[in-house]
This record gives C-alpha cells, sequence and structure tokens, in this order.
C-alpha cells in the first residue's frame, strides 16, 4: 500500500477525478462567465465581443448596482452587529435556563427549519397593509398613525426585507454559538471565577476569546449568505418599489433571465463575486486575532 503511494502515476489517477470535477464545476464556468461578461448576448443567437464595457457601464452609470450593493452592505451590518451579538446573548441566557434549555433552544432555531419560501409569505402577511397583524397590533395600542404599506413605502421597505432575512438567519446563529459555549471546558471558568474575573470579564475575557474560531466561521458565513440573498427579496418585494430593495444576486438574475441582458448579467456575477471574495478576505485579515487554545 505505501509503495502505491508513492507512485506518482497512482496518486494521479486518484486525486483526477476530483481536479476534473473541479474544473468543469468551478473554474470552467468563472472563465465562461467572464468570457460571456465581455459580450452583448441576450442568451440566444448570435453574441458580439464587447470587451469591459459591461464592466464600465455597471462600474460608471448603473445606479441600481450600487444600490444593490449598498442593500447587502446595510444587511451585513446589521448581521454583524445586532443579530450575531444578540444571538450570542440569548445562548447565554438559555445556558442559565438549565431546566428549560431544550425547549428554548428548539423555539429559536424553529425558523431555521421552516423553509425561505413559507417564511417570506409569512411575513409578507404580517406587513400587509389591509390586514397585516403589524398594522392590527399599532391600531390597538393607540399608534395607527405608524401604520403604513411596509414592503411598499420606500422609507420602510429595505428595512422590511433585512428584518425577514434577519429572522430567518437567527437560528442558525443560536445553533452555532450555542454549540460553541457549551464545548469550553468548565475549568476554565472556574479558574476565571477563582481569578475574580465574573461577570461581564468572564465573557469579555475568557469566553468570547476561546469563541473566536466560531465567531470568525459565523460571520464568514453571515457575509457570503448577505452578498447572496436573493429568495427572500424575490418573494417579498421582488425588488421594488422602483429597485429600492434590489439585492446583486436578484439583480443578477432579473438581468440574466428575465431582461435577457445574458452578458451584462455575467459581468454582474463577476463583479458579485470578485465582492464576495474581497470581504471575506478582509473579514478572516481582521478577524486573525489569535484565539484561545484548549
Amino acid at each position: 500500500m505505501n509503495k502505491a503511494f508513492r507512485d506518482k502515476r497512482t496518486i494521479f489517477l486518484m486525486i483526477f477525478p476530483g481536479l476534473a470535477f473541479l474544473f468543469f464545476a468551478m473554474i470552467m464556468p468563472i472563465f465562461l462567465s467572464i468570457y460571456y461578461g465581455m459580450t452583448d448576448w441576450p442568451g440566444i443567437g448570435p453574441m458580439n465581443f464587447v470587451g469591459l464595457k459591461n464592466f464600465r457601464e455597471i462600474i460608471l452609470s448603473d445606479s441600481v448596482f450600487w444600490t444593490s450593493l449598498g442593500n447587502a452592505v446595510k444587511l451585513t451590518l446589521v448581521t454583524l452587529f445586532l443579530q450575531n451579538p444578540l444571538a450570542v446573548i440569548v445562548c447565554i441566557m438559555i445556558l442559565a435556563c438549565r431546566k428549560n434549555a431544550r425547549f428554548f433552544r428548539t423555539v429559536y432555531y424553529i425558523p431555521a427549519i421552516i423553509p425561505i419560501v413559507v417564511t417570506t409569505k409569512l411575513w409578507v402577511g404580517v406587513f400587509n397593509p389591509t390586514y397585516g397583524l403589524l398594522n392590527k397590533f399599532l391600531s390597538v395600542i393607540g399608534l395607527d398613525f405608524l401604520a403604513t404599506n411596509w414592503l411598499s413605502n420606500p422609507r420602510t421597505a429595505v428595512w422590511s426585507v433585512i428584518l425577514i432575512v434577519i429572522w430567518q438567519g437567527f437560528g442558525w446563529a443560536i445553533l452555532f454559538y450555542y454549540s460553541g459555549l457549551v464545548s469550553i471546558p468548565n475549568e476554565f471558568k472556574e479558574a476565571a471565577l477563582i481569578d475574580g474575573a465574573g461577570g461581564v470579564k468572564l465573557y469579555t475575557k475568557v469566553i468570547l476569546p476561546l469563541m473566536m474560531p466560531v465567531i470568525r466561521a459565523v460571520v464568514i458565513i453571515a457575509l457570503i449568505t448577505c452578498f447572496k440573498q436573493m429568495e427572500t427579496v424575490y418573494l417579498s418585494t421582488g425588488g421594488g418599489p422602483g429597485n429600492i430593495t434590489q439585492f446583486l444576486a436578484n439583480y443578477l438574475y432579473i438581468k440574466a433571465f428575465v431582461s435577457y441582458e445574458f452578458g451584462y448579467g455575467n459581468a454582474l456575477s463577476i463583479l458579485f463575486v470578485s465582492i464576495s471574495l474581497l470581504g471575506t478576505y478582509l473579514l478572516i485579515r481582521f478577524t486573525r486575532a489569535k484565539a484561545g487554545e484548549y
């Protein structure tokens, strides 16, 4: 067996299927997308090579692209600085409720196992201006002047979509952070308490540093999820009103498969992938502080 693994031909034959799959499933489509992004191909029929025209138009004159990117950044910031800290706090509270911990874990994880179509349509009903639960509730408590068409009002539409996405992803954040918290040995907590690191210091000086690998993974997944957000947007507002709630993935889909601007859509996809990779790289660099080991 060891002799076989030292044979270069055997090694090549063993890794070739994986390399071939990687090339045909990932690398080649990327290069094809770059090529199509330099054409004006509508998806069917002849295509003309236009070079970097599509990319210049997207960056210099496509306001919808920048709106989509801005919405993705808003969603990312809300996810990182509101959803994730709140998820950590909730996990700490669940750990404190030892008798009912299983019940609360289940309740908070429910949004993650419900299909996106169901949860999105549920929230669309909640935001409905006529029979929606939110406007009815505002009316009951005497705040009916705040009632509006949440998904059509330019001032509230984006934040309504962001709320839906945050609610859908909260269960996954709970799952990761709770797993990270329970995996920390009690010896570290007991030693910290003996040294006087109680209360807030216990978490800021001991628990959170030990959870840095989990936090880094959750942050990277959250970034990718925010930038590739499509289903919720498509099912709730479709990017409207007037492209105010447009996100990159949904805008790409509309350009390529609704407007039949396949070349332009591929150019958008290349910029989309480039921005996601750059954002992921920067997050990895910023969260590379040495994590605790145990």
